[in-house]
């Protein structure tokens, strides 16, 4: 039977109980949502003890479909004011699920400025004084807590950044080496936790709970057929595989979408210097690892490991938005620079988005040079120390800008824009305008659909779609990559049909797509309490009104066109 922990960290308890049955058909994204419409004022404090921190899996969590082990953590967050979910790969959520724990609630705030340490056991928790933590990055702590409670454990832990309470903290995940370099980044949600004293939770390996079943033969063969799509499917099965996210780097660029110089032209003239061929060409020799999974049952391992130039580790899972928003947003063309500050984020535990669209907000303020490598490695030196414009740095993109008197910020509802111009991919502007999670590619990329990009003909139809289609995947664990082949209906029917074989019951592709219009309707509802309107719903007025070097494009979408995606 799954169970769900709630650890109150102004008490010091935490209990653990049967999932309840409203929750049952729930997992990932959804089931945050409905624990926070449930339980949080949508008005209180983002660091406040009202608010809650809730990491789940999905509802394929834990079974053997394919790329299922992602995690879902969720809050309202700090950085946008509204709800948010926050997702990251690594081996926490497959772990968390090995102990017959589907969710994890964290509630109310410790006391007199102590921390702590979650320590999970058999699906039992326990908190432990974490002073000895205290100070510590993610790469020091990991070490740490494996030295302390082994190397097979499960953990999610922040930096000083989520100590220090930056909005644009981040929740680093371990991968399958060990690295904390799978981040929840995006929303804040590291400031969250560290609000409430917890600066790691860690999962030790015990006696294995068994997943349950209604239809075992039957998942097992939907999912065999789901993995043959991905596998056939070029994208999944030779693309990603292959170069990994950076292998985008050079087809955005030539689609006039790849954010340069504070999202001032579409192209960038270096775009070749920081590839993911250029990745694959120095990794060779370095021996670093281009084909990578951050956690097992992962068939698309899109994931690397980056060695540095003496051919030691640097980081892993270096994704294209952190390349395009650290590197040809900000005119960095070393590679080697952009993994660099990709490590002192995840490391600090701060969104290397916001980082890359703060740095170069800060950049046309004059605080340092486009293109100036040293520059940009002495500002996110700051962040790292905690100096006065290093904190505003990691408050994000729209902070900085405030602060510096800068009005072309990239940011909906706070949060940084991802590394896809809207005036040339406007499907994805649509999303960046509407989503209840602020500006987020994974909320709705629509660099897939058809047709083209730059046309706003049949770009809310697309919105829309994706927008249902990527929270629906993060209802159940998947990998937004795993939905690749759900173009063809029959695939979709094969998830409805792993589904009912796992939890029970009739599922077709309406019951399913159902989950995710619901999980919508629920955070746009806490927003609204939280007091968001449809003013807020748009994109900053540069877009609609700058050419987009390059191509002319702007962003031509009317509010009242913008307002026809919420119709579902």
């Amino acid at each position: 039977m799954e169970t769900m922990i709630r650890i109150n960290m102004t008490q010091l308890t935490a209990s653990s109980d049967p999932v309840d049955a409203r929750y049952a058909a729930l997992g990932g994204r959804g089931l945050n949502a409905a624990i926070l419409t449930d339980e949080v004022p949508p008005t209180c404090d983002p660091l406040g003890p009202s608010n809650k921190l809730i990491f789940s899996s999905g509802i394929l969590g834990g079974t053997t479909a394919p790329c299922s082990g992602r995690l879902s953590i969720g809050a309202k967050s700090p950085l946008t004011g509204t709800i948010k979910e926050s997702n990251a790969g690594g081996t926490f959520a497959q772990k968390l699920m090995a102990t017959g724990v589907k969710a994890l609630v964290v509630e109310g705030k410790a006391e007199n400025d102590a921390w702590y340490v979650a320590v999970i056991t058999d699906g039992e928790a326990q908190l432990i004084d974490a002073s000895k933590y205290r100070g510590m990055n993610n790469y020091q702590l990991s070490d740490a807590l494996r030295a302390d409670f082994g190397e097979d454990i499960g953990s999610a832990s922040i930096g000083c950044a989520g100590e220090r309470g930056y909005a644009a903290s981040s929740i680093q995940v371990a991968d399958m080496e060990g690295h904390p370099s799978r981040a929840a980044g995006r929303g804040g949600l590291g400031a969250v936790m560290g609000s409430k004293g917890l600066k790691a939770i860690v999962i030790k390996p015990g006696a294995r709970q068994q997943t349950e079943y209604v239809d075992k033969k039957t998942f097992l063969e939907n999912s065999r057929q789901y993995v043959k799509a991905l596998k056939e499917h070029p994208f999944t099965g030779q693309g990603l595989p292959a170069l990994g996210t950076p292998m985008l780097v050079e087809a955005m660029n030539g689609m006039g979408v790849l954010p340069t110089r504070n999202y001032k032209a579409g192209s960038f003239e270096h775009s070749s210097a920081i590839s993911g061929e250029k990745i694959a060409e120095l990794q060779g020799p370095r021996g670093g690892v281009m084909t990578h999974k951050c956690h097992s049952g992962c068939i698309i391992q899109c994931s690397q490991i980056y060695n540095d130039a003496s051919g030691e580790y640097l980081t892993s899972g270096f994704e294209y938005e952190t390349i395009g928003l650290v590197g040809a947003n900000c005119g960095l063309d070393d590679i080697d620079v952009v993994a660099s500050i990709d490590r002192a984020c995840d490391d600090l535990g701060v969104d290397t988005m916001d980082t890359g669209c703060a740095l170069a907000v800060a950049m046309e303020a004059g605080k340092a040079e486009f293109g100036n490598c040293n520059d940009a490695l002495a500002l996110v030196g700051e962040m790292v120390e905690g100096t006065p414009f290093g904190r505003i740095l990691g408050n994000g993109a729209a902070a900085t800008g405030k602060e510096l008197g800068v009005t072309r910020v990239p940011v909906v509802k706070g949060q940084s824009m991802a590394a896809y111009d809207p005036r040339a991919l406007k499907g994805t502007g649509i999303t960046y305008a509407t989503s209840p999670m602020g500006a987020d590619h994974t909320a709705g990329n629509t660099v897939s659909c058809p047709g083209d990009p730059a046309d706003k003909a049949g770009k809310i139809e697309d919105s829309r779609n994706c927008q249902i289609g990527f929270t629906l995947l993060d209802c159940l664990g998947l990998c937004l990559f795993a939905g690749v082949v759900m173009e063809d209906p029959a695939n979709i029917q094969l998830l409805a049909n792993m589904v009912g074989a796992k939890i029970g019951g009739e599922w077709d592709i309406d019951r399913l797509m159902g989950i995710a219009v619901n999980t919508l309707s629920l955070e746009r509802r806490f927003n609204l309490e939280a007091g968001f309107t449809e003013k807020d719903d748009r994109l900053p007025d540069y877009f609609y009104t700058e050419p987009l070097e390059q191509t002319g494009h702007v962003f031509d979408l009317a509010d009242e066109e913008l307002r026809q995606v919420l119709t579902m």
